[in-house]
């Protein structure tokens, strides 16, 4: 059976194909694609013994090391683990590195088994460049249109009613705040990229995407230089919403939501305390203690009681959130092409990606 090799890796990465990734666990580990799973060939500790022997001794005395390792029952267990994962995935394509010597055996061994899986050409490797490539060419050729508004707007919400817009805080799991932590980690900065990419990707040729307005980083990972400055170069839409509402907004998405899924109210206290503590520098320290009186309050009595959540969010927004916020705004005051409520906002937005 002739080896199949793939080499339109735009295709694969905008229609998300299955991807075993045939890397060592500390390779996938620092990034990999949506869709892809690491089922690899040779384990970190069986790596670095055949790196070893490769520096030592050459390439045919480190195959030969890979071979011995990976034999017998061993061998079957991975074939069989990848074959489990084709039979599920129908589409499959195997990557390493550059798409060289392990993809190449662990297509060989499949084929031996019946199963014609395709390799890429170019492995990880090709798959990064082409998406650090998806991303300049998106930056330089997409127009966008970015979404402000105060801390609590439902900024993101409004976003994800159109279709042309690329939702950077789930992308980086991330609500862009200092208490915009989730309880599950954020990707690695190259998984990131890679999944920004593939969003752009699908976006290519659009008149026009919108994005929310967002700080150079969100949470700890950084947007691409390219992205950031078109951002700041695109024109702008102000959604405004009263306060009142936005502290509405916080506490259904912060704590009601979080509360009925299942997050103990301790573990949300003590995200909300620390959250503040970050900010303490800019609370100043009499503002601090009393926003850590009124957090710890509403969580020491009932913690569901919206009245009290309210009462501190509100206090925080007005300190903290809303000033930071005005003044972030005067720099985009020449930008500013639509200023109002949902409804207005909305019917601009909807012109506006025609």
């Amino acid at each position: 059976m002739a080896e199949r090799i793939v080499a339109d890796h735009r295709r694969v990465l905008r229609e998300g194909l299955p991807l075993i990734d045939l890397r060592a666990p500390a390779e996938f580990a620092l990034g990999a694609f949506p869709g892809a799973v690491n089922l690899p060939l040779l384990t970190d500790a069986e790596r670095a013994a055949v790196g070893t022997r490769y520096k030592q001794c050459g390439q045919q005395a480190a195959i030969a090391l890979g071979e011995e390792l990976v034999s017998g029952a061993a061998r079957t267990a991975r074939i069989d683990a990848w074959r489990s994962f084709v039979a599920a995935n129908p589409g499959t394509l195997l990557y390493c590195w550059r798409g060289g010597l392990r993809s190449q055996i662990a297509q060989e061994w499949l084929s031996e088994s019946g199963l014609d899986v395709g390799r890429i050409a170019g492995g990880y490797k090709m798959l990064r460049r082409t998406c650090l490539r998806a991303i300049e060419e998106f930056c330089a050729t997409t127009p966008l249109l970015v979404i402000a508004g105060h801390t609590g707007s439902g900024k993101t919400e409004l976003l994800n009613e159109f279709e042309a817009a690329i939702d950077l805080e789930l992308l980086v799991n991330h609500r862009g705040s200092a208490f915009g932590s989730t309880a599950t980690a954020q990707p690695t900065p190259i998984a990131f990229e890679n999944r920004l990419a593939i969003e752009m990707l699908g976006a290519l040729g659009r008149p026009r995407v919108i994005v929310e307005d967002e700080s150079r980083t969100i949470g700890r990972l950084a947007l691409p230089d390219v992205l950031h400055a078109a951002m700041q170069a695109a024109p702008v839409v102000v959604l405004e919403v009263p306060r009142r509402e936005r502290a509405r907004r916080i506490h259904r998405e912060y704590i009601e939501v979080p509360l009925s899924d299942g997050t103990a109210a301790d573990q949300l206290r003590e995200r909300f305390c620390n959250a503040l503590d970050r900010i303490r520098r800019r609370l100043g320290g009499l503002r601090h203690a009393r926003m850590r009186e009124l957090v710890e309050g509403a969580f020491d009595g009932d913690p569901a009681n919206g009245t009290l959540h309210l009462a501190w969010i509100e206090q925080l927004l007005e300190w903290y959130y809303d000033p930071m916020y005005d003044h972030q705004l005067t720099a985009k005051q020449g930008r500013i092409v639509q200023r109002g409520d949902r409804a207005t906002i909305s019917a601009y937005l909807r012109q506006a990606t025609r």
